[in-house]
């Protein structure tokens, strides 16, 4: 649906689809257990700026607050800790545009097993050194997720090492699934979620959480105008690869959703609505001066539909979800010159 034409009409979930295929609400609280102590427990904070602008409810659900610096923590960790052994043995390697790769990092320093991320020669430096400095090995690979994914299949057939998808695998939604799981704990009377979408796992987790436990809110994912990857496989009944891909937040940027992430989508979501970029940087500027918080593009895209008025959130109860904080910090300057109320 375009920006702008958002209505709670919940036309887009599959009538009659199982979902026994899907990531369960136990398997989401079996994730919670297993990461526990080991990810942070992020904030869920008013925002009196945005309530007031919009006539609802706002709150911020900060993952830009977590353990390297973005959700990735949780899918990341839930996954390392199902390995067994030998598996954490031949130690791991993953793609990414950045907060996976940092992800993956941090959860193999924490077993102590060597890690190999691959991320695009585009990648920010803030994400490629903070990879590093967990303890990576980081290789480029082109500019899109489809060539580093290729580049990471061939390490890790050559050295053995294991697979940790960014995103289209039932650990890393139910270790994602936990940030629903806390929304809903911290604020049970929610009524509507705004949750960004880039490879769709934050996505699928958090909406398997609240579809499960309070079934009649509206759930709504977020892309770039330029990155519309799940509105596009919504549309046409299933995934398939744009041509390209043009958005500032990196972290939305995949060039095709997952199959998985795509079938909770279909399940679960109300709608997917799309932002300009010029509603991202205000949404970052908001975050930051308003806030005190340091949100990269790709996190502030929930904000930046509220907003811009994408959302209509007059009388609701409505949680953005501020997916990551790794922002460039060469960005600062042209963040902070974005005057939010324009």
């Amino acid at each position: 649906m375009s920006r702008g034409s958002w209505a709670m009409t919940k036309t887009n979930r599959a009538p009659g689809r199982t979902h026994s295929d899907l990531v369960g609400l136990a398997e989401i609280e079996a994730a919670a257990e297993r990461i526990r102590g080991t990810v942070v427990r992020t904030p869920l904070i008013p925002d009196a700026d945005l309530s007031e602008a919009t006539g609802g409810q706002i709150r911020l659900k900060c993952e830009s607050l977590q353990k390297a610096g973005a959700f990735k923590a949780r899918g990341a960790c839930n996954f390392m800790a199902r390995l067994n052994p030998r598996e954490l043995s031949r130690g791991v390697i993953t793609y990414s545009s950045g907060n996976h790769a940092q992800a993956v990092a941090f959860a193999a320093g924490l077993k102590g097993v060597r890690a190999v991320v691959v991320m695009p020669t585009t990648a920010p430096k803030v994400k490629s050194d903070g990879a590093r400095r967990l303890g990576a090995r980081v290789e480029f690979a082109g500019t899109t997720s489809e060539h580093r994914r290729v580049r990471a299949e061939e390490i890790a057939a050559a050295e053995g090492l294991v697979m940790v998808p960014p995103f289209d695998h039932p650990w890393i939604i139910a270790g994602a699934g936990t940030v629903g799981l806390e929304i809903y704990e911290d604020w049970p009377e929610i009524d509507t979620l705004l949750v960004p979408i880039g490879g769709g796992g934050q996505m699928a987790g958090c909406t398997a959480a609240l579809r499960r436990l309070t079934p009649e809110a509206t759930l709504i994912g977020v892309e770039p105008v330029g990155a519309p990857t799940m509105r596009r496989a919504l549309d046409a009944g299933g995934p398939s690869t744009l041509p390209a891909i043009d958005t500032i937040a990196d972290g939305l940027a995949p060039t095709r959703a997952g199959d998985l992430t795509f079938a909770h989508a279909a399940a679960f979501l109300d709608d997917v609505i799309l932002i300009e970029d010029d509603d991202i940087r205000r949404a970052a500027a908001h975050l930051i001066t308003r806030r005190k918080l340091v949100v990269e593009y790709s996190g502030a895209a929930t904000v930046a539909a509220l907003l811009s008025g994408c959302v209509a959130a007059r009388d609701r109860q409505v949680c953005a979800v501020l997916s990551g904080g790794n922002l460039d910090t060469s960005l600062l300057g042209e963040i902070l010159a974005v005057d939010p109320a324009a």
